[in-house]
């Protein structure tokens, strides 16, 4: 009976090292290689010209330009930064070549910091900023907040908190900010670890909210309320494609478990499943992805831009950019460029001069940081 049980344990720790070991493994896969369980996804690494265009960066979590080419920059530990673009083959920027401004009661604990930044559609009138922000209230309880900024020459001024008191957590807060077409602000909430908050629609976790300039609900919401969308676990990504329609990127589950990430398109009303279906799963009522990772293999996509009929995003744990061409509704082609070449990958956006911009997190605590980071590099899409 002893030698039994014996045998028992071990396959029980023989299958749990497994399971562990699965993202090992594809943590050391070739870059050419496609991942295992990646349907319809091939590997780019060709000799592609990329140029690094800022440097010494500390968590760059947004990245937006403003009207005169210059970068607006956020840094998770709190940090705003305003740095010239330089020109092609120029030398990288450094935060000490532009401005860097301090944001007021920034608490950077686990995912949470100083996240999204958006600017107002009539930036160029009213130089109005919205930022989103990790907070700790005087009970020591953390919440994250929207606070609206008029940016000077002398850094952000006249704070205005517009949404606040979304519960927070070290993991999940969601954080990306963005306005739509329809000139309202978009926000991404997590489900700040407690899965069931996602199913709730009273709650402001596991949402993607639609909210005024003002913070002020926009008349033709559903519920009446501030939401948008629910069912999210872990929502990371914003972008609208050239028919205006809401596509969003969200991390799935984490652990030994770990995938099932997701790209999804967003109708409003709509519940996206977390955490009652995962991958290609139905049930009634909620809405399955469009492209999901499968079951062992981790995107952990965060920023989304669209650009050419293509949709980019950063993945972290992937440590690829991703590039997928949208056809209607589908996913027509699937490629992860730059694999395990430069580390983890937050920040995408598209410049004034069309080129795509996408930043390093390899200094948030889960990368290998690699000399000079965190960066931000330029590269033609046409190229990709």
């Amino acid at each position: 009976m002893r030698k039994i049980a014996i045998t028992a344990t071990g396959l029980i720790l023989a299958a749990l090292l497994l399971s562990f070991c699965k993202p090992v493994v594809r943590m050391f896969m070739s870059p050419g290689e496609p991942p295992a369980g990646q349907k319809g996804m091939t590997t780019e690494t060709p000799g592609i010209h990329v140029q690094v265009v800022a440097e010494g960066l500390e968590i760059p979590w947004e990245i937006r330009f403003l009207p005169d080419g210059d970068m607006l920059i956020t840094e998770r530990p709190g940090r705003l930064l305003k740095l010239p673009l330089p020109a092609p083959d120029d030398s990288p920027v450094r935060p000490e070549d532009g401005h860097a401004w301090t944001v007021d009661s920034v608490h950077h604990q686990g995912e949470g910091g100083l996240m999204g930044l958006a600017l107002h559609p009539d930036f160029a009138a009213n130089r109005l900023i919205y930022l989103m922000h990790t907070s700790q209230k005087e009970a020591g309880q953390a919440v994250n907040r929207v606070t609206r900024y008029r940016l000077t020459e002398l850094g952000p001024i006249d704070a205005k908190t517009i949404l606040d008191n979304i519960p927070a957590a070290s993991f999940h807060n969601g954080g990306r900010l963005a306005f739509g077409p329809d000139g309202y602000l978009y926000i991404t909430t997590g489900d700040a670890t407690q899965s069931e908050l996602a199913q709730t629609r009273n709650t402001l976790n596991g949402k993607i909210l639609r909210v005024t300039d003002n913070g002020e609900i926009p008349p033709d919401n559903p519920f009446d309320s501030l939401l948008w969308s629910w069912g999210h676990r872990n929502p990371q990504g914003l972008a609208w494609d050239d028919s205006g329609r809401l596509w969003s990127t969200e991390h799935g589950r984490s652990g030994l478990r770990s995938g099932f990430d997701e790209l999804n398109l967003i109708q409003p009303g709509a519940n996206y499943g977390w955490p009652a279906i995962e991958g290609d799963a139905t049930e009634s009522g909620m809405h399955p992805p469009v492209k999901h990772s499968g079951p062992d293999y981790t995107w952990a996509p965060a920023d989304l831009a669209w650009l050419d009929k293509r949709l980019f995003f950063g993945g972290l744990r992937g440590q690829a950019l991703y590039a997928t061409r949208i056809q209607g509704e589908k996913v027509a082609g699937f490629h992860a460029h730059f694999v395990e070449e430069f580390g983890r990958i937050r920040a995408v956006a598209v410049g004034p001069d069309g080129m795509l911009y996408f930043a390093t997190s390899n200094r948030d605590g889960r990368g290998r940081v690699h000399a000079g980071d965190d960066k931000i590099r330029r590269v033609d899409p046409a190229d990709l």
